[in-house]
């Protein structure tokens, strides 16, 4: 004989605890958005901020002297390195 009794009074059981802590959840997170709130901080505000908000001359922008630069700067470099590896290697 199944036990049909108990399975139903432990879904109704599971159905009650996981109304309670929906509720609890949504106090704690209401409580949460008021202590943000008291911080100063905007609720839901995580990682970075808007392109806008730190946006200076653009993202990534260079002048084209400055990619010069860099770019003469790099093959100084590699030339030395290239130098360096030949040299031991010989």
């Amino acid at each position: 004989m199944p036990r049909v009794g108990k399975s139903i009074g432990d879904h109704s059981l599971l159905v009650a605890a996981l109304e309670g802590l929906q509720l609890q959840k949504q106090r704690i997170e209401e409580q949460i958005r008021q202590v943000r709130l008291l911080l100063g901080k905007r609720a839901g505000s995580r990682g970075r901020p808007p392109i806008s908000a730190n946006k200076k001359t653009g993202p990534g922008r260079l002048s084209a002297a400055a990619r010069k630069r860099i770019a003469a700067a790099q093959k100084r470099r590699w030339a030395e390195y290239r130098k360096s590896s030949a040299r031991k290697g010989a």
